[in-house]
């Protein structure tokens, strides 16, 4: 796990280097950053989908994944525990001020969840790490995700910094369930997985980065492992991707 924690060591400096210095940076800097971000990740996650075999079956992990994750309220699950936090770390304020820094909190808290869980490095990176100890990969996501968690911190403040928790959380079990995970995730699963990653993070850039329109992608995260299981049950059906 020795990646993992370096990945959240490297959130966590982001995040706390963002918000402290984030009312110095001129807010013009602050939104074409972030503008540039979202539109990188959105692009980002295009590339990601172009390496499906087979896109009606990313369509429909897509779709059975939200429907999973809105009968599961994963959502709500993930505004909970950035609300926990909150009032941990954060006690509200009086006033208005209270209202404005829970949606600050809590945006900057899921867009970072999503955003640095989502993806293929965090996949197999977590993997390598726990299987040889080889932690490159995670080394490259950390450094990427520390840029970025400063640049998200500057605009969405200290919530992004808490955001350590879930890749701890969530790489940390990657890595421990390793090597189970190698013996039963083939390629052409893998590959669906990341395509599905893909659109994933194209909603995470149109809703929490570039605010074009509200998307519930926490409750799309199930897809995940829908995309996976639909390749495993058609290689035993004996149905190949064109």
């Amino acid at each position: 796990m020795t990646g993992t924690l370096l990945n959240t060591a490297a959130v966590v400096l982001g995040g706390v280097l963002g918000t402290v210095l984030g009312d110095r940076l001129p807010v013009r800097f602050r939104q074409t950053v972030i503008s540039g971000l979202g539109l990188f990740t959105l692009l980002y996650g295009v590339q990601m989908f172009l390496k499906t075999q087979n896109s009606m079956l990313v369509l429909a992990s897509v779709l059975v994944g939200a429907v999973l994750g809105e009968w599961w309220q994963i959502e709500k699950g993930l505004e909970w525990i950035g609300k926990a936090l909150e009032r941990r770390f954060m006690p509200a304020e009086d006033g208005s001020g209270a209202v404005s820094g829970q949606s600050r909190f809590l945006r900057g808290f899921m867009t970072a969840s999503l955003v640095f869980c989502v993806g293929p490095v965090a996949i197999l990176g977590s993997i390598q790490d726990g299987l040889t100890g080889d932690i490159s990969l995670l080394a490259i996501k950390s450094a990427l995700d520390l840029v970025m968690a400063l640049a998200f911190s500057a605009s969405l403040g200290v919530g992004v910094a808490f955001s350590a928790l879930i890749i701890l959380a969530y790489q940390g079990g990657l890595s421990l369930l390793a090597a189970q995970a190698q013996t039963l995730v083939t390629a052409p699963m893998m590959t669906e997985m990341t395509a599905v990653g893909g659109v994933l993070l194209v909603a995470v850039a149109v809703s929490g980065i570039l605010e074009l329109r509200p998307v519930r992608t926490g409750n799309m995260l199930p897809s995940l492992i829908v995309a996976p299981l639909a390749v495993a049950v058609m290689a035993l059906l004996g149905v190949t991707l064109p």
